[in-house]
Parts: C-alpha cells; structure tokens; sequence
C-alpha cells in the first residue's frame, strides 16, 4: 500500500456555499484569506494520517471523536491546523486539467461506493500525456506511491467535476501544492475535504522533481525538499484548513452546529 501525506493551499478566486439549518441565507466559501466562520471554537482534530491505509472512502469520516490524537489540543484556533505531511512528490506542469486528472469515461463511479471510491484511486491522473514517463498510479494498484503532487499554475482547470480532488484523495495523496488553483477545483477540494490544495510562494515545479522525498508543515506555512535541502515558503490555508480536518464541508457544518448533528 503506498504511503499518504497532506497540505492546504489558498485560491484566490475560489467560492462555494452551503444552508444553515434557520435560515436560507448562504456563507461563501472563500479562499483561505477570506473565509469568515461562526466565532466557535469547537476541536479541529486532524483526520489525516501521515500514512493513509483507511478502506474507508473520505466521504465516510469516522466521528471526529473516535479519532481524535490523545495528546491533542482540546481547544485549538478555527484557522489553526497542527498538519505535517511526509511522503515523495509527483510533479506536474501548468493547466493540469479535470480530464487528465480523471478522465470523463471514469465519472460513472461514485464515489459514497467504497468499492468504486477504491477503483477511482486507480486511474487519478491517467490522462496526462505520454511526456509523464513517470505513471502516477502503477497497472493493476489502487494506490500511488506519491503522496503529495506538485504542480504549477493553473490546476484543475477545465470541467467542474467533484470527481478530480475524490480520485486523488482515493489515490492516497494528501495534498497538492501548486502554483494557483482553478476555482471549482479549490472549492470541491475544501468542499469534499480529500485533500489540501496548497499554494506556492514561487514555481516548486521547477524546484522540485518527481521522486523527491519532501515535508509540508502546514502551521509553519513551508515545504521542505528533503532530497535537495532546500526550504520554501507556502501561503497560508486560512480558514479552510478546519474545515478539510473536519471532512469537508457538511462535516464542518455538523461539528459546529450550522447543521443538524
């Protein structure tokens, strides 16, 4: 089973919305330097692990309680996050888009399926040309051995579908640290809480390589390139970052009481 690890970018553009249970009014959901959230301070315990080897899909979080670390902080800041991610990177160029990280024919799969959610792991990012020597996902595996994916400007382009941050999530990939985000993409990564979209200071995928060993300290706002030693710095996830702890967004919602528990 292939090693996992995770991040948190912020796109500058990205919106959503979801209902309270009182009200038809609706919160955007903004980048991470925007977000604005109900001045709660519920627990925010990462439901992340360095080392993913949950069967469950993400869209079935076990309670946040029944995982909750023993020593963690009961009371801890909403845009707070204490994530440190581990793992080899996958590195991509600019316009990554939504058909080469999971092409169209592979949308008939749902993901609240365990066993299709599983099978969706398999062909994230498939669609990349030929000049990606590299396979993301080895033939014949539901995991990839890359748990954390760099790219540049631009990614997750294309079509709307929810399916690309699933099938990476499922793939086993914590985060993503690009350059800039589409919008629908940053927004369905938060939404959906598979995976950290993460930012860049500058063009990592001209720094880094695939296969390189690296460090994402969430808190501290840095990658680190184990491999070439060099340190890099991140933008901040913001406001986003609890809600992809929790789950994702109805996760979010529930654990502070916008919703019905």
């Amino acid at each position: 089973m292939a090693a996992s690890a995770s991040i948190i970018p912020s796109n500058p553009t990205a919106t959503a919305k979801f209902r309270t249970t009182s009200t038809a009014a609706t919160t955007p959901l903004s980048p991470p330097s925007v977000l604005k959230f109900p001045s709660i301070s519920p627990n925010y315990p990462s439901t992340k692990p360095l080392i993913s080897h949950s069967a469950l899909p993400h869209f079935q979080h076990k309670p946040l309680s029944a995982v909750s670390p023993p020593n963690a902080s009961t009371t801890p800041p909403p845009a707070a996050t204490a994530s440190t991610f581990h793992g080899v990177c996958y590195v991509v160029g600019d316009n990554i888009d939504t058909d080469q990280i999971i092409p169209a024919e592979y949308l008939t799969l749902v993901p609240s399926n365990p066993e299709e959610y599983k099978k969706l792991g398999s062909y994230a990012l498939i669609g990349l040309p030929s000049s990606y020597q590299t396979r993301f996902v080895e033939p014949g595996q539901f995991k990839s051995n890359y748990s954390i994916v760099i790219g540049g400007d631009n990614f997750g382009c294309g079509s709307s579908r929810e399916h690309a941050p699933v099938a990476l999530g499922a793939a086993g990939v914590a985060a993503v640290v690009a350059e800039s985000y589409a919008r629908i993409f940053f927004r369905n990564s938060v939404a959906t809480g598979e995976i950290y979209p993460l930012e860049s200071e500058g063009r990592l995928c001209e720094e880094c390589r695939t296969g390189d060993v690296v460090t994402i300290e969430v808190a501290d706002n840095k990658l680190i390139n184990h491999t070439t030693g060099k340190e890099y710095k991140l933008k901040p996830i913001g406001d986003a970052g609890p809600v992809i702890e929790a789950g994702g967004i109805f996760a979010y919602a529930r654990k502070t009481g916008m919703i019905p528990a």
